[in-house]
């Protein structure tokens, strides 16, 4: 008899799934990943994971998308009878009412659950994500900043942040009532808030988390409520919530200590961000025994026929790279500041090609150029930088599923990746943009593993 699992999961972008992954794979519980909705057959191979989570690209999707696909999906992991289902955003809760919509999602989650509010966690201090009275702050290199004077967010091209403030940013996205339970209630009893609450009508709950003290009082809050709010909102910080509470309770065994998926010679990795955070990592890495290989974006944009000629000569690049010792590392852009990033909007405006468009095929099109290198070298493991660039590259490889296998920085383990032809067992890291130590490329060529 299969038990079913503790939690299931829809992430709205790849790698902000795969940060699910970790935070449960790591704390001992037998968790999995798929790339898309699995077959019975992939299901099959996976019977008995504790937790079951599937990828998309919500994060980068409209309304209307979300209506199509987002019921299904739901259903599907309801149907596994776990007590919570998890829609995963990301730990900046990038949306807007047009692109990745956490509203509309949210609507959609509590209708198929038949939740009574859904309870939302952001933060993760772990991250340094830190929620206070509403407010979203996040780290960087240089320090925290308030989510609407982040350096990245504030600026994001798709998905700029302009409130800090959750809930009045979620306000523009839907109608559903919502409250807030702040510092001072986890710190003391949340209980008598969280009632009030729903006396009140509120569909959508915020909880502030900065401490062990206050995630600690959120993940109980969920698990206490499972039965009538099945259906919650947030970032991985919910699952470091929850497993801070199931340790606290004796409810899972402490886990193992975690350890390193040993040193290899030579990775392959491929970069669609335009990150800050990702080109001081391409800088360090450039210097530290990788070939940095660019790939014209602007030029596939404007003369669609030339991409089999623009992905061969990426291959044949790093090809060249890994014969003489070095590992590749292909990229569309070596961060905010570089030509190529005006160029590909150059690009844009004169061929009309949307950017959301453009990305798309930017991630693809790196997937492919990964693929072609892996089939010919001896390379068994790579990365892949750039939220929305993973979800793409994961599925041209042709890989359904992931399991982690050695941390790195909370939300980009090293793991193992299943399906496809070629490339079963593949060891492959996923990263955020914005996410990494500055020799994150380095650490993955390394195996992983605590610092």
């Amino acid at each position: 008899m299969i038990v079913a699992p503790k939690l299931t999961w829809f992430g709205d972008d790849f790698t902000g799934a795969a940060a699910v992954m970790e935070v449960l794979a790591f704390a001992g519980i037998d968790t999995i990943l798929f790339a898309d909705m699995p077959d019975p057959a992939l299901m099959e191979r996976f019977a008995g994971c504790d937790a079951i989570g599937i990828a998309s690209t919500a994060r980068t999707e409209g309304p209307e998308w979300m209506d199509a696909n987002l019921p299904a999906a739901f259903a599907f992991l309801k149907a596994t009878g776990a007590p919570i289902l998890h829609y995963k955003v990301c730990s900046t809760f990038d949306s807007s009412p047009s692109t990745g919509s956490i509203g509309r999602a949210t609507e959609i989650g509590l209708r198929v659950m038949g939740a009574k509010a859904a309870l939302m966690v952001t933060a993760a201090p772990q991250m340094r994500r830190y929620q206070a009275f509403g407010n979203l702050f996040a780290g960087t290199f240089d320090g925290v900043f308030r989510l609407d004077r982040h350096p990245v967010m504030s600026q994001h091209p798709v998905t700029p942040m302009a409130e800090a403030d959750l809930l009045t940013h979620l306000s523009a996205q839907t109608d559903l009532r919502s409250g807030l339970i702040d510092l001072e209630a986890l710190w003391s009893d949340p209980a008598p808030r969280l009632a009030a609450l729903l006396e009140d009508g509120a569909r959508v709950i915020s909880i502030d988390s900065m401490e062990e003290r206050s995630e600690a009082a959120a993940g109980k809050l969920i698990w206490d409520n499972r039965d009538e709010m099945s259906f919650v909102v947030g970032s991985q910080g919910i699952e470091f919530a929850l497993v801070r509470h199931w340790l606290n309770e004796g409810i899972i065994p402490p886990p193992a200590p975690l350890t390193s998926a040993g040193k290899v010679d030579q990775i392959a990795v491929v970069s669609g961000s335009v990150s800050p955070s990702t080109a001081q990592q391409i800088d360090w890495a450039a210097a530290n025994g990788f070939e940095v290989i660019r790939f014209d974006a602007a030029a596939m944009v404007e003369r669609p026929a030339e991409t089999e000629n623009l992905i061969a000569k990426a291959v044949m690049q790093s090809l060249a790279a890994i014969s003489n010792g070095q590992s590749p590392l292909v990229c569309s852009a070596t961060g905010p500041r570089d030509p190529a990033v005006a160029a590909v909007r150059e690009a844009s405006a004169k061929t009309g090609t949307s950017m959301d468009d453009i990305n798309r095929n930017i991630g693809i099109t790196l997937g492919r150029i990964l693929d072609e290198v892996l089939r010919k070298s001896d390379i068994r493991r790579a990365v892949i930088s750039g939220g929305d660039t993973s979800g793409h590259g994961m599925r041209a490889l042709g890989l359904k599923a992931i399991k982690a296998i050695a941390p790195t920085i909370p939300g980009a383990s090293l793991c193992t990746g299943y399906g496809g032809e070629h490339h079963d067992g593949l060891e492959i890291a996923l990263k955020g943009g914005q996410m990494g130590s500055m020799d994150f490329f380095g650490w993955i060529r390394d195996g992983g593993g605590p610092r």
